[in-house]
């Protein structure tokens, strides 16, 4: 079994670097089925803004609306996230409509700066105010369902060369409904940005954001940190860290999730090649059980987008463990169990010749058969190369 396989040669790897993984084993459950999918234009515009380059999305069940956030580092237009209606049914998407744009602003009403403004100056100190208000990077977008602000994630920056050094950490910022920033959680000592090769990498960290049945809120990075090993390989895989936290940001627990090798060696073997969560979704019925989403891209072969069920039930707390090669005590992994390989459904029947690099997911409306739907959306990074997708499933 393709999780069973590449969950061994996790373990494998880090017995290598001394270290013991015990991942559990999640249940089976039934594979989704494809409802349909559709493609947003590439230039679609909203409130004079383009549409694009979309990172996250959100169902809000109360006013039948979704979320979308651009990943759109204040380079195209002004960071911002946009408000949309999508008519998805039993038998299949019949149509989007970005509706508004809402520009995320700093709690003083300015827009954020572009990031070639914010990585001009030297910035040493993470907690520093120009980190604060430097430019954002969003990638992650979930409506507070307890009190309808907006919570997202931003990657921070970490550029080192030389005397010119900038250190902006991820972070979860929350703004009202209209995208003015009214607070941020504070980030964890172990995911801090680093001048040394220790903490995240740059671009590899707040992919994932979602609440659980509780109320608490996790986050998951999208690589391993730089003590926690390398990047996945078409021989490896690699552990990246998943944290749960309280609304106000107190770190309660924190868990490795066993993450796939590359599915292909790019070619040529210095082609770009990356293997990472793009995000994750909390199961509203199953306290820490999650969807992740998978994404990878390699050079000769293309996408290859995987959703996976995972379970922190017997996973280790390795908050308090600094890094994971050479630690002493044996973590056990989150269970993970493959729920579908998109390549395996069939997207020609929906329009699409491939999937693209999906980066959202959500929860969408409730089907009369009692399955619920499962919205995926992808990041065309603004490429002419590339295109925005919204695939619909449904999950029973």
């Amino acid at each position: 079994m393709l999780v069973k396989n590449s969950v061994r040669g996790i373990v494998a790897g880090l017995l290598a670097l001394g270290v013991t993984a015990t991942p559990a084993h999640a249940e089976q459950s039934s594979e989704p089925r494809l409802l349909g999918a559709t493609v947003i234009p590439s230039d679609l515009t909203a409130d004079g803004t383009l549409v694009g380059s979309l990172s996250g999305i959100d169902y809000d069940a109360a006013s039948g609306e979704y979320l979308l956030v651009t990943d759109d580092r204040s380079e195209q237009d002004p960071a911002r996230f946009f408000r949309a209606e999508i008519d998805v049914d039993a038998s299949g998407v019949h149509g989007v409509d970005v509706t508004t744009a809402h520009l995320l602003r700093q709690p003083n009403g300015a827009t954020y700066p572009n990031r070639d403004d914010f990585v001009s100056e030297p910035c040493p100190d993470p907690r520093a105010a120009c980190a604060r208000n430097g430019s954002v990077d969003p990638e992650s977008i979930r409506l507070d369902p307890r009190t309808g602000d907006v919570w997202w994630t931003t990657e921070g920056e970490r550029v080192v060369n030389g005397d010119h050094v900038v250190l902006q950490n991820p972070q979860v910022r929350v703004s009202d409904p209209d995208g003015t920033t009214v607070r941020a959680l504070p980030t964890p000592r172990t995911l801090h940005m680093s001048a040394s090769e220790t903490g995240p990498r740059r671009n590899l960290t707040f992919e994932g954001l979602t609440f659980t049945p509780n109320g608490r809120v996790v986050t998951a990075m999208e690589g391993p940190l730089y003590q926690d090993g390398p990047v996945p390989t078409a021989d490896e895989g690699a552990v990246v860290r998943f944290t749960v936290t309280t609304r106000h940001g107190t770190q309660l627990a924190q868990y490795g999730y066993p993450l796939e090798p590359l599915f292909a060696a790019p070619e040529p073997a210095d082609g770009t090649a990356d293997q990472g969560v793009s995000e994750i979704l909390a199961d509203p019925e199953q306290p820490g059980s999650y969807i992740v989403v998978e994404r990878a891209y390699v050079a000769g072969s293309g996408n290859k987008v995987r959703l996976y069920r995972a379970t922190t039930a017997r996973a280790t707390d390795i908050s308090g463990v600094p890094a994971i090669p050479g630690m002493d005590r044996a973590p056990r992994l989150m269970a993970k169990e493959l729920l579908v390989d998109l390549d395996d459904l069939d997207l020609a029947a929906a329009g699409l010749d491939h999937v693209d690099n999906i980066e959202g997911v959500t929860w969408g409306p409730e089907l009369e058969s009692g399955e619920r739907t499962l919205l995926l959306i992808s990041d065309d990074n603004f490429s002419e190369s590339q295109e925005t997708q919204l695939i619909a499933l449904a999950v029973d």
